[in-house]
């Protein structure tokens, strides 16, 4: 049987989880995150889903996907399967029928008939399924008919104010039938209406439009309460602006349809500041209305304080409508340790609320395996994804540190993951993209400062590549860190080690300190094994003893290179030269010491905050017209520091473990890698000459192909977007970009 959801403000706070299930079209293209994410063919994810404690789940059973050419057409079987099992999990569904979509083919949000239509579904939806209570049959239908009829970005591509008011109308139009429709199979059956919910501030001039776009983003809520009567704000707007007859808005009225929960979707982008002094802003965040000029931006892009968060909100929301709330949206676009603050903050907002006698059942983790390509609005298959709960980039869902977040949410344990200490983008100095500007109404910041008293993530490595690319990044991720050089710490020195963690007490130790000088260790090989075997078997003794998290680094050349296809993790390594034989008997002496270590092997890296890099010393050369010579012979996985970085401390956050290929994808001779990157640079390649690797005269034998391939996940971006991104850095750096 599925638990009850029937909370009361005085009850505990559930946690809910949802899935990311938009089915949105562009033009005559269907988009679907069902099939992009794989759970449209994965239904064991529901198991993984009931095992993280949640008490309800947003489930899609979309109109398009069951019925697209009728009911009498429809397919039954998904919805079977995996409805079946979420009354076995013990999970109640709050049913979505349709989301972000604009039905089958047949129809559309502007279609006099959607509403008709979409109850004719309903209904077939409860008599197939009339033990189901809890409906949102259309989700955000104002941010659809925004996007849909206003922006013209998902069909039917509407641009004009009428549009919009006509998609908005159809959908609610939609809502409140479909619900009479599933009343008359299941009269206990419950709306839970779902909105975007956010808030405008601005600068005195626009006030007025702020006004209106915070009346704008309650119409739907206020449409099905029948609040749209000819005193409300928006009446006049509706009627002369948007072609609104009095017998439409009041249709509403004679027809309400109250939600019996208010589902609250709110995320980052969702509080806006408007400033009339567009000089301050880049000229992406122009824009108008048509009386004035203005830009329009994120709130915690541009302003010094912040708003609150969520709990104010929530507080109005309570206080217009009186009806029980929950967050039924709660997820961000960022680094792990931002998603995890996010939710912690969110979770946090909601019991502040409570405790304010606001009646909010739950928050509900959104998009639990992820979501694809909303940074374009999903108009493209870009590739872009967004991790949850789970990550999909493998074979299998990975469980990341959300899903432990919300077990322990769940278990109504607070959270105490050190990372949670720090302060979310949102909150952090680096976050303005303008002048920071003061509201004098300003509150104080939502998430605390980092202290040096939190315990720190240590970082060997001072004076190297990736120890300089970890302290950066962790700085501009909130995590407070400690970069030890060689006289701070010396890995080799089990006593330096010892004393070092004594002093600091971290919560994880990272090793980016080692020999690297392949050709010299040839004949350096007492160093070579001191620096990259013993020490990184050091720190495995200690951290095991101390039950802290380690993460050290490998390296292709482990392997021969006799192999064809990208070595994946399980493949047997045979190194070639003395530098590879350090780190294969690092791998195997750090994980018998430590089984939860990490062990990253990577490859060929190229970064903006190193100038001794293959492509920066490449371009260097060709710049100051001396010759390059590039091996056409050599195979390797060009690895992107900063994505390297980044994924690396993802996985040690999730509390990963064992040996993971980390690199930006693509297999590639060193030659190939140097005309593109000549290319992308602009940069006259007529010096660069092609060679066998037999001319480089290296000391240390390479294998010929060492591409990193993976059996688990591949979590970085494609090495095209990684070179993109490290030419528009190298801009930034040397003051080449432009204001964009």
């Amino acid at each position: 049987m599925t638990r009850s959801i029937k909370g009361s403000s005085t009850g505990a706070l559930e946690l809910w989880g949802g899935i990311e299930c938009t089915m949105n079209r562009v033009q005559d293209k269907y988009f679907s995150q069902l099939e992009r994410n794989g759970h449209a063919s994965r239904a064991d994810d529901l198991d993984g889903v009931a095992a993280l404690g949640i008490r309800a789940l947003r489930y899609p059973i979309l109109w398009e996907g069951t019925a697209p050419n009728g009911i009498a057409q429809a397919n039954w079987s998904w919805p079977d399967e995996r409805l079946g099992r979420l009354l076995k999990l013990g999970v109640t569904p709050i049913v979505g029928l349709v989301h972000h979509g604009s039905g089958p083919a047949h129809t559309s949000l502007v279609d006099p008939e959607f509403p008709s239509k979409l109850a004719e579904y309903a209904s077939a939806v409860a008599k197939r399924y009339p033990w189901i209570e809890y409906y949102t049959p259309v989700n955000e239908p104002l941010t659809t008919a925004r996007f849909s009829g206003l922006y013209g970005l998902w069909y039917p591509h509407g641009l004009s104010e009428k549009t919009f008011k006509d998609a908005l109308f159809t959908q609610c139009r939609a809502v409140v039938s479909a619900m009479r429709a599933i009343r008359c199979i299941n009269p206990t059956a419950k709306l839970v209406q779902t909105e975007d919910l956010g808030k405008t501030y601005s600068t005195p001039l626009l006030a007025y439009q702020a006004l209106f776009n915070n009346e704008l983003r309650w119409l739907a809520w206020d449409l099905l309460c029948g609040r749209v009567t000819p005193d409300h704000q928006l009446w006049k707007w509706l009627n002369e602006c948007c072609g609104a007859s009095p017998s439409e808005l009041l249709w509403f009225v004679k027809n309400t349809c109250a939600p019996d929960i208010i589902g609250a979707n709110h995320y980052i982008t969702s509080v806006r500041f408007l400033d009339d002094n567009l000089n301050n802003y880049p000229s992406r965040y122009h824009g108008g209305n048509g009386q004035h000029r203005y830009a329009d931006i994120e709130a915690a892009r541009c302003l010094a304080s912040g708003t609150g968060g969520i709990e104010p909100l929530l507080r109005e929301a309570w206080e217009r409508y009186r009806l029980p709330l929950a967050v039924t949206e709660a997820h961000i676009d960022s680094t792990r340790d931002d998603q995890m603050r996010w939710l912690a903050e969110i979770w946090r907002a909601a019991m502040q609320a409570k405790g304010y006698g606001v009646d909010i059942r739950a928050v509900t983790v959104w998009a639990l395996f992820g979501s694809y390509d909303w940074n374009c609005l999903v108009t493209e298959c870009r590739g872009y994804y967004e991790p949850g709960a789970f990550d999909v980039r493998g074979a299998q869902p990975r469980p990341t540190a959300i899903a432990a977040l919300m077990r322990d949410l769940a278990a109504g344990q607070l959270p105490q993951h050190p990372v949670l200490v720090g302060p979310g983008w949102w909150n952090r100095p680096e976050r303005f993209h303008c002048p920071p500007v003061t509201l004098p109404s300003a509150s104080v910041e939502d998430q605390p400062k980092p202290s040096n008293k939190v315990a720190p993530l240590l970082v060997s490595g001072a004076t190297g590549t990736l120890g300089g690319a970890f302290a950066h990044l962790c700085k501009e991720r909130g995590l407070n860190y400690r970069l030890m050089s060689r006289n701070d710490m010396d890995i080799a020195d089990a006593n330096s080690i010892e004393n070092t963690m004594a002093r600091y007490d971290p919560w994880a130790v990272i090793n980016a300190a080692g020999y690297v000088r392949v050709d010299d260790a040839e004949k350096d090989i007492e160093r070579c094994f001191r620096e990259n075997t013993l020490g990184p078997t050091n720190l495995a003794a200690i951290c095991a003893r101390e039950n802290i998290p380690l993460v050290t680094f490998s390296t292709d050349l482990v392997f021969d290179g006799t192999q064809k296809s990208p070595y994946i993790e399980t493949d047997p390594t045979a190194p070639l030269n003395v530098y590879g034989r350090s780190k294969a008997e690092a791998e195997m002496r750090v994980l018998e010491r430590h089984p939860g270590s990490l062990v990253i092997r990577t490859s060929s890296f190229f970064g903006p905050w190193d100038e001794y890099n293959y492509i920066t010393v490449l371009l260097r050369r060709l710049r100051d017209g001396l010759p390059f010579l590039a091996a056409n012979d050599l195979t390797v996985s060009p690895t992107y520091v900063p994505d390297l970085v980044n994924a690396c401390l993802d996985l040690l956050i999730d509390r990963e473990v064992g040996i993971w290929h980390l690199s930006n994808g693509l297999a590639i001779t060193w030659a190939d890698l140097a005309r593109w990157a000549a290319e992308l640079a602009q940069v006259d390649s007529s010096l660069l000459r092609v060679c066998h690797s037999e001319e480089l005269r290296f000391a240390a034998r390479r294998p010929v192909y060492s591409a990193l391939g993976s059996n688990r996940s591949f979590l970085m971006p494609p090495l095209d977007d990684a070179l993109g991104r490290y030419f528009c850095q190298c801009a930034v750096d040397t003051g080449n970009s432009g204001r964009e």
